[in-house]
C-alpha cells in the first residue's frame, strides 16, 4: 500500500519503517526540516534498538523516504497515519492542536479517497472531531474515512512490539477502512480487534491507565516490605506466578516515567472528569509514582545522614533501558531534590547524555552536575550510588573496583537490579525499594 505518516518521533518513525519492511510504499512526514534532511541521510534522531539498520536498508530498496510537505505526501498516498504529538497541558488534558492542523491540511490535500487514521494516544471523541475539521475543509467533497489505530510499542523494544503484537486495534465506521486495515495488518498474523471508534480510543487510555496502576500497586507493596521487613522481589515473584496477574509490570521502583504512562494517566483522568466521573484510583496512583522519587531521596538521606556538601553518583537518566528519551523520567526529579539540597551530583546513562543535559538545563537543575565518562568516573569520590535505570551495563559492574574509588562505600538501588547480599559481602551498605 501506499503510506503516508505524519509525524516522525518515536511513534511516526518506528511505524514507518516497520511499515516499509513490510513491503509497503511509506512517506514518513515532518514539519522540522533539519530532522527530514537527517532521516534522508539515514541519520536517527532518537536512540532506539535496530531502528537505524531498517530504516536505512528501506531507503535502500526504495520503500522509504521522507518529506517536510505533507500535501504532496497526502496526494501520493492511500492511507494517512496521524503521529503528531499531543503533549499535556497544565490540567492534564491532551493539546491537540497539532492534530487539528495536521487534519486541516489533509481536507485541503485529497484528490480522492483517503483513509485518515489516528495513531496518536487521543481523548475519546477525538475521531468526531477529526471527521468534523476534514469535513470543514474538504471543499472538493473527495471521499474519506476516518478511523483509530492506536500503538502499543515500548521504548527499547518498539520493532519488536510492532512486528509481534499482543493485539491490533482497530476503531472503524465503515466496512472499507476496516477492510483497508486488516489487509494491511495481515503480515503480522496477529489478533485484530476490529470495534467502534471511541471504544479504540478508550482501548489505549485504559491500558496503559491499568499498567500504570500495577507498577503503583508493587511500589506500594515494597514501601510495606520496607517497614516489615518482607522483600519485594520475593513478594512479587509469589504474586506474578498466579496467571490472573503476572509477573509483567511488577518490578518496584523509584517511579514510572516516559511519553506514556504519566501522560496518559493525566489525560484518562481529566477525560473521566469531563465525563462526570472522579477516577480516584487513578489519582492515587499519581500520587504513589511521585512519592517513590522523594522516598528515594529519604533513602539516600538516611544513608549519609546529611546531604549538604555530599557527592551522589547517578546512574541511568533515562526513564528506562535501551532509549534516550528523558520525558517525565524519575531521575530528572530526583537529581532536582538533591541539588537544592546542597548535593553534589555526577551522573552517567549510556545514551541519555546529551538529552538529560538539555532537560537539567530547562529545569535550572544543571549547575552543579558533573556529566561522566563512565559508571567508574561517576563512583570516584562519591559518597553514594543511586541507580534510577536498570541499564545491562549497570548489572555487570567491577564493584570490588567501585568500592575502592568511593568515599563512602553506600548504593541505593532505585530498581533493585542487585544482590544485597553479594554487595553486602564486599562491604557495601545497600538498600533497595522495598528490600535491604
Amino acid at each position: 500500500m501506499k503510506i503516508c505518516i505524519i509525524g516522525s518521533g518515536y511513534v511516526g518513525l518506528v511505524t514507518g519503517a516497520c511499515f516499509a519492511d513490510l513491503g509497503n510504499n511509506v512517506i514518513c512526514v515532518d514539519k522540522e526540516a533539519v530532522k527530514i534532511r537527517k532521516l534522508k541521510a539515514g541519520i536517527i534522531p532518537i536512540y532506539e534498538p535496530g531502528l537505524q539498520e531498517m530504516v536505512r536498508r528501506n531507503i535502500k530498496e526504495l520503500r522509504l523516504t521522507f518529506s517536510s510537505k505533507i500535501n504532496e505526501a497526502v496526494r501520493k498516498s492511500e492511507v494517512i497515519f496521524i503521529c503528531v504529538g499531543t503533549p499535556s497541558k497544565d490540567n492534564g488534558d491532551a493539546d491537540l492542536s497539532f492534530v487539528e492542523n495536521v487534519s486541516r491540511q489533509i481536507a485541503l490535500s485529497m484528490p480522492s479517497y483517503r483513509l485518515i487514521v489516528e495513531k496518536s494516544t487521543v481523548p475519546v471523541h477525538t475521531g468526531e472531531w477529526v471527521e468534523r475539521t476534514i469535513n470543514i475543509f474538504n471543499k472538493r467533497n473527495m471521499k474519506f474515512d476516518v478511523a483509530s489505530n492506536p500503538e502499543f510499542l515500548r521504548e527499547g523494544s518498539a520493532i519488536k512490539d510492532f512486528m509481534n503484537p499482543d493485539r491490533i486495534v482497530l476503531g472503524v465506521k465503515s466496512k472499507k477502512a476496516s477492510d483497508i486495515l486488516t489487509e494491511l495488518y495481515k503480515p503480522l498474523n496477529a489478533p485484530i480487534v476490529v470495534t467502534d471508534i471511541k471504544s479504540a480510543e478508550i482501548i489505549k487510555h485504559a491500558s496503559n491507565s491499568f499498567l500504570a496502576t500495577k507498577i503503583s500497586f508493587i511500589n506500594a507493596v515494597s514501601d510495606i516490605c520496607d517497614k516489615s521487613g518482607a522483600d519485594i522481589v520475593e513478594v512479587a515473584r509469589g504474586m506474578g506466578l498466579d496467571k490472573r496477574i503476572g509477573k509483567d509490570f511488577l518490578d518496584a521502583g523509584c517511579g514510572f516515567g516516559g511519553s506514556c504512562f504519566p501522560k496518559d494517566l493525566s489525560a484518562f483522568i481529566r477525560i473521566s472528569e469531563k465525563l462526570g466521573y472522579d477516577f480516584a484510583l487513578l489519582k492515587e496512583a499519581q500520587k504513589i509514582n511521585e512519592y517513590q522519587k522523594k522516598l528515594l531521596v529519604k533513602k539516600i538521606e538516611e544513608m549519609l545522614w546529611n546531604l549538604p556538601k555530599k557527592t551522589i553518583g547517578i546512574l541511568g537518566l533515562a526513564f528506562k533501558p535501551n532509549t534516550d528519551d528523558i520525558r517525565y523520567a524519575p531521575a530528572l526529579d530526583i537529581i532536582a531534590m538533591l541539588s537544592r539540597e546542597g548535593a553534589r551530583i555526577k551522573v552517567y546513562d549510556p545514551e541519555a547524555m546529551p538529552n538529560a543535559r538539555l532537560a537539567l538545563s530547562r529545569l535550572g537543575a544543571a549547575k552543579g552536575v558533573e556529566f561522566c565518562k563512565d559508571a567508574y568516573q561517576v563512583s570516584k569520590n562519591s559518597d553514594c550510588l543511586a541507580v534510577l535505570t536498570e541499564w545491562n551495563e549497570f548489572k555487570e559492574l567491577d564493584f570490588r573496583k567501585i568500592k575502592k574509588s568511593m568515599r563512602q562505600a553506600a548504593i541505593v538501588d532505585g530498581r533493585n537490579i542487585y544482590d544485597p547480599v553479594e554487595l553486602k559481602k564486599i562491604g557495601f551498605r545497600y538498600t533497595g525499594m522495598g528490600r535491604r
